[in-house]
């Protein structure tokens, strides 16, 4: 089997997803068959033998939609800035299309409704004096809303075409319709003035003003797709220093090989995946381990490229390299991510397949079945085209973007700011959260949470005044915890890796910091007890001794917010099931997880496994909420249906998730559930009242009351209740504002 991407061109909605899908997948000798409207990507599986990619892109253009081989480039950093400025162009060609639509939209309606309420028109154009001018002042002035409209008729005609129709199918029958009804009655007022109330124009340009709106606000929230990669790509840096001939030179990163020898100084990036040959360092690894505390490199360890050096430096060799490094695996899970993870099917969408062709056959039968009963040409198209009318997917087309417009407002403001309809859709249904443990249900920056001693308040003057020139994090949080204090001058200091810090105090006395490695079998007994106990809590523990006896330790933890336990108990009470995944080691994970009540617990675990595990509960059958704040939790933000990330994250979190939290805690999480039941039952309710119009209107259009009591229904009545339909579509969004979340 071959397994190829293609980038589709031409898709507009879930159904034109589902059109290059049902086409793809009825090739024989196709295996698999998924296309990501997000990305405009497809991914397929074929046996060779029967299929090749020239069968697969004719089969694609055959059905409406341009397709091409996807080929990844290794110069992607240009190839990431190019398509930026693509989805830049579209999204500001959008705004510009509908800017101009809006205006000349508005001055019509000023036209051709502005006489009914009072407002004065010039009297050329007056309908009492001048109908004909009326008339001809719309259609001009309809004529440039058509134009900035014009992609829904090329894209809707052509889906009609090849018998895929879709939104932009109706969204151009409707307007199409009520324009060429309108320029009929234009000519037919030279011979009764009466026709010029037949005038629809205003309902051809609203209905396209209004989708054009709708699908602005769909497009700028999708600009988000690539945004996750492209900041992953970006963690590795532009330069490394190499040494070479006993001297160190700086060259770009591409140009390293398996086997170089760099020099990684403290504040910089690892370059590349290496192995330590000299020199020991503090790296910090969150990005991929979630691991709040540095860890400690010397000869011999692996040092990943991305990771941060905080102190300390050394000299490695290179080990890795472009696509076999740690962090393009990364970088390759959120793709593949990506493009596994399905559209969510807009319910207007899903309809929309159906809707058209059937509202399209009555017309045309009702039409036929009035010309053979006699009637004539004016009759005929006046059925046909109210039923066109009425059936016009305003209404339709504002029922779910609508819902989700106001639904994300209410969102923004409360703090959760939601990247995109579908996730908003599909968080209704979230059955179990997975919490990524630093930085999201705790502080995610250790602190000193625990000191054993005698005198406590001397134990943290000493501690401090030896940790004072130390860069190491758990130094900083001694310092933080010492603020204030006067602090004991240090003479002599050094730090020994792996171990702590040494230093002779002004007073002669020699104090050391760090590990147990620095204590005596004998200090080591005394304090085992209050060792196990912070042990079992995950602290990392810091003894501090003076001239060679311990005078006690000092627990550093990150510690747990304080609205972790009450958010998680919330959570627990809506019938959601909580899991703690993280990266630190069991000890802490267990103990976190104990204070907030999760229901599951996964420690010591890799971003790979992140994603896996989410995919794990996937199978289980869940609907899975992914909350995180690590770059190390982009591949489980994507994975999971919904990708909640905290605000004060990472940039590559708050781009991979598909909510973020901007307050920062875990209360927002239900919240943000509850926000997206609230909008789901708003958009059933819109699309009620969507087709009810039709459902009533439609036969009484088709004229079947017409041979028992003479009722017609015209076009002018059709428009009135598509607009009447738009209304309660629109104001039932509205209500959502009123909701507490």
């Amino acid at each position: 089997m071959k397994h190829e991407i293609y980038m589709i061109e031409g898709m507009s909605c879930a159904a034109c997803s589902s059109a290059v899908e049902r086409v793809t997948r009825k090739i024989p000798g196709v295996e698999r068959s998924d296309v990501n409207l997000t990305t405009a990507k497809m991914d397929i599986e074929y046996d060779e033998e029967q299929v090749t990619p020239e069968l697969i892109i004719a089969k694609i253009s055959k059905a409406g939609f341009g397709a091409k081989l996807f080929v990844e480039t290794k110069e992607k950093k240009p190839a990431e800035e190019k398509e930026v400025d693509a989805d830049d162009k579209d999204l500001s060609d959008r705004l510009h299309n509908l800017i101009g639509a809006a205006i000349v939209t508005v001055i019509l309606l000023y036209v051709s409704m502005g006489h009914m309420v009072g407002l004065p028109l010039p009297k050329f154009c007056d309908p009492h004096f001048y109908p004909v001018n009326f008339a001809l002042t719309q259609l001009i002035l309809t004529v440039p809303v058509l134009y900035f409209g014009r992609g829904f008729f090329a894209r809707g005609l052509n889906a009609l075409v090849h018998l895929n129709p879709n939104m932009d199918s109706l969204v151009a029958i409707g307007s199409g319709c009520s324009f060429i009804y309108s320029i009929v009655m234009t000519y037919l007022i030279s011979f009764d003035a009466a026709f010029v109330h037949d005038l629809y124009f205003e309902a051809s340009a609203t209905v396209l003003t209004l989708i054009m709106l709708g699908k602005y606000f769909e497009a700028r929230s999708k600009k988000k797709t690539k945004s996750a990669i492209k900041a992953l790509m970006e963690l590795t840096p532009e330069t490394a220093l190499l040494v070479k001939d006993n001297a160190v030179v700086e060259v770009p990163c591409e140009e390293l090989r398996p086997g170089d020898i760099v020099l990684v100084k403290p504040g910089a990036r690892v370059p590349a995946d290496a192995r330590v040959t000299s020199g020991h360092a503090s790296v910090d690894e969150s990005m991929l381990t979630g691991e709040s505390m540095p860890v400690d490199k010397t000869e011999g360890d692996n040092i990943t490229g991305g990771s941060i050096n905080v102190s300390g430096a050394v000299y490695a060799e290179v080990t890795r390299i472009g696509e076999d490094s740690t962090l393009a695996g990364i970088i390759r899970i959120v793709e593949e991510a990506q493009g596994k993870k399905a559209p969510i099917s807009r319910l207007a969408d899903k309809v929309a397949g159906v809707f058209v062709p059937i509202v399209i056959g009555i017309a045309v039968v009702a039409a036929i079945v009035w010309a053979i009963a006699g009637k004539d040409i004016a009759f005929v198209l006046r059925i046909f085209t109210s039923v066109l009318v009425i059936a016009c997917p305003c209404a339709l087309g504002l029922a779910t973007p609508t819902a989700i417009m106001v639904g994300t407002g209410l969102g923004a403001s409360n703090g959760i700011l939601i990247r995109s309809g579908e996730s908003l859709e599909t968080s209704h249904n979230v059955t179990a959260v997975v919490l990524d443990k630093t930085g999201t249900v705790t502080e995610g920056k250790p602190v000193v949470t625990d000191i054993i001693s005698e005198n406590e308040e001397e134990l943290l003057r000493i501690a401090a005044s030896a940790e004072s020139q130390s860069e190491h994090p758990a130094a900083k949080a001694v310092m933080a915890r010492a603020e204030g204090k006067e602090l004991y001058p240090v003479l002599e200091f050094k730090s020994i890796a792996g171990i702590g810090v040494s230093c002779i105090l002004e007073d002669g006395r020699t104090v050391s910091a760090g590990s147990a490695k620095i204590l005596t079998e004998a200090d080591k007994a005394a304090f085992s007890e209050s060792t196990a106990k912070l042990a079992e809590k995950g602290c990392t523990l810091i003894y501090v001794t003076v001239d060679g006896k311990c005078i006690g330790l000092m627990g550093v933890a990150d510690k747990i917010k304080d609205d972790s336990a009450e958010a998680v108990k919330n959570m627990k009470e809506a019938g959601l099931t909580v899991c703690l995944l993280t990266g630190d080691n069991k000890a802490a994970a267990q103990h976190v997880a104990g204070v907030i009540g999760a229901d599951r617990v996964y420690a010591e675990v890799m971003p790979e496994d992140k994603a896996n595990i989410v995919k794990q509960l996937q199978e289980e059958g869940y609907k899975v909420m992914m909350v995180g704040d690590g770059i190390n939790d982009a591949p489980a933000l994507v994975q999971a249906d919904v990708g909640a990330a905290i605000g004060a994250g990472s940039d590559v979190a708050i781009e991979s998730g598909d909510i973020v939290l901007m307050r920062n805690s875990l209360a927002d999480v239900f919240r943000a559930i509850k926000l997206s039941r609230l909008t789901i039952r708003t958009i059933k309710q819109n699309l009620f009242w969507a087709f009810f119009y039709n459902v009533i209107g439609i036969p009484v259009a088709a004229g079947v009351l017409f041979p028992a009591f003479g009722i017609l229904l015209s076009p002018m009545i059709g428009g009135f209740a598509m607009s009447l339909s738009s209304v309660f579509v629109v104001s039932n969004a509205l209500r959502l504002r009123t909701k507490k979340l």
